[in-house]
């Protein structure tokens, strides 16, 4: 019998007195979840939510709409992650809806699977601005403040679009509505972050919570931990990923990340401001900020809307209800566009887009229909 097995069999043999919901934030947890098929095989009263964790789906819509009027306006070579391209965003009929639609109009756009690879594309491009779109969390931030940190040339700018996981989650629980009895963590940001971000959960919330990683064996090992503390009335932190995530994470790392990066109040798209909750340069890397070398053209961009041209600026598009299912109140297929409008090869929201995505997860493990419309919502 395989550790995966084991687990599962002592999940099985727990006396769960009523449905438990157990939400991961992470999009590599539920990309794993879900092609693992670990819903099928669990008790029914064991409910998973994929929770706030494709940095694709909350990427505000203007930064993504800015990112499209530079590279089309600008002589520029705009660097971005390959999932970001295919984000649609607002705007009027007959308009570039995304990165790619810009690239096929002739913007000059490439994506990169890392920071190193724009250090790559400025060095081999000395007469060009080269902005980098860098939106993610803080796996991501990190190795974007190693690169500025290190030296970066001067014709790289970086236009940063980057949230914390952890704020999300506290302000579900402060909203007293979370919809979840306990939490998985991420592991790859309690890899750099430390467990011990996450101790908030139980200590103040009482709620069961355990860092996994990506295995079938460590979420299984999870979600047994928080259903032994639901069951025995001592919600803790539990580290599931002792082989890779410390308690404190990676001091250096960290360290690296504050001194070229300072925390501010952050919108998420569909969601709203979340406190705390995003990425912003220091003064001392201001230079490498793209929105004050290109301050002047985002100006007048705005300056010239002055039509309401952009009505649902900072939206999901009509009907999408991406936001709710980021939240974790409604199932990938609850959506009303879900498997209708909204498939990988037209993608009307950007949780149909990412890889980490959660309607693009269930989609690629075979969910091709709209959930019926008297299913219960996720959340309570």
């Amino acid at each position: 019998m395989t550790n995966a097995s084991l687990w599962l069999e002592r999940i099985r043999q727990l006396q769960l007195p009523q449905t438990l919901r157990i939400m991961n934030v992470c999009g590599g947890h539920e990309r794993a979840i879900t092609m693992a098929g670990l819903r099928s095989v669990l008790p029914k009263t064991i409910q998973l939510i994929p929770g706030p964790g494709c940095p694709v789906c909350i990427c505000p819509e203007e930064d993504i709409y800015d990112a499209i009027q530079l590279a089309l306006h600008q002589e520029i070579i705009l660097l971005a992650f390959g999932d970001m391209l295919r984000v649609p965003v607002n705007v009027p009929k007959g308009q570039c809806r995304s990165l790619e639609q810009a690239k096929a109009a002739g913007a000059r756009i490439q994506p990169i699977a890392s920071p190193m690879e724009a250090l790559s594309v400025a060095s081999h491009n000395p007469g060009m601005e080269v902005v980098f779109f860098a939106a993610g969390f803080e796996t991501t931030m990190a190795p974007v403040a190693a690169m500025l940190c290190a030296g970066a040339p001067d014709n790289l700018t970086v236009l940063l679009s980057g949230r914390l996981t952890w704020p999300a989650v506290s302000m579900l629980l402060q909203s007293g509505r979370s919809g979840f009895d306990a939490l998985i963590a991420p592991g790859h940001v309690a890899t750099v972050m430390g467990a011990q971000e996450w101790d908030f959960v139980s200590r103040q919330y009482g709620i069961a919570s355990a860092v996994a990683g990506f295995s079938p064996e460590s979420l299984l090992a999870g979600f047994y931990s928080c259903l032994r503390q639901i069951q025995a009335g001592r919600p803790m932190l539990d580290n599931c990923y002792a082989e890779v995530v410390s308690a404190h994470g990676n001091v250096k790392a960290q360290h690296i990340l504050y001194q070229v990066m300072a925390v501010k109040d952050a919108n998420w798209r569909g969601v709203g401001t979340i406190s705390r909750s995003g990425f912003c340069l220091q003064k001392a890397y201001e230079h490498f900020d793209a929105r004050i070398r290109f301050r002047n053209y985002l100006q007048r961009l705005y300056a010239d809307d002055d039509c309401g041209m952009r009505r649902r600026a900072g939206q999901m598009p009509p009907g999408c209800d991406c936001a709710r299912v980021v939240l974790g109140q409604i199932a990938p297929n609850q959506c009303r566009l879900y498997a209708k409008a909204c498939r990988p090869g037209s993608p009307v929201g950007p949780c149909m887009v990412s890889d980490e995505g959660a309607c693009r997860i269930w989609w690629s493990g075979g969910v091709r229909e709209t959930a019926p419309t008297d299913l219960p919502e996720v959340s309570a």
